[in-house]
């Protein structure tokens, strides 16, 4: 976790999957309930899974509803995958890197 931008940016690496779910789901709901906007970085995401997608879906609802920026950075292939799959690829705001998710929070 590092913040940047105004942004707290949050990198993931590995699984997310019913082992780890619980842990990423414990870091994002801190950090909005702590009134941060939050960037996840799923770069390093090897795999994920429906408890994962459960995880990143909870934190952006958390954050519309309080009024709060949440964003996937850098998303790795196979979450790209299971956004599509899911059909999510189109509710999540994603971004190619920090700079473009920065300068399209700036053009709105």
């Amino acid at each position: 976790m590092r913040s940047e931008e105004g942004f707290e940016v949050m990198e993931l690496s590995g699984d997310i999957d019913l082992h780890y779910a619980p842990m990423v789901r414990k870091e994002i709901l801190a950090v909005l309930e702590g009134s941060r906007d939050l960037l996840v970085n799923l770069s390093g995401v090897e795999t994920i899974d429906s408890s994962g997608i459960a995880t990143l879906v909870e934190g952006f609802q958390l954050a519309k509803s309080k009024g709060l920026s949440f964003g996937l950075l850098e998303i790795s292939e196979t979450v790209s995958d299971v956004l599509t799959l899911t059909r999510l690829s189109s509710v999540f705001p994603i971004f190619d890197d920090l700079e473009s998710y920065v300068a399209a929070e700036k053009s709105d």
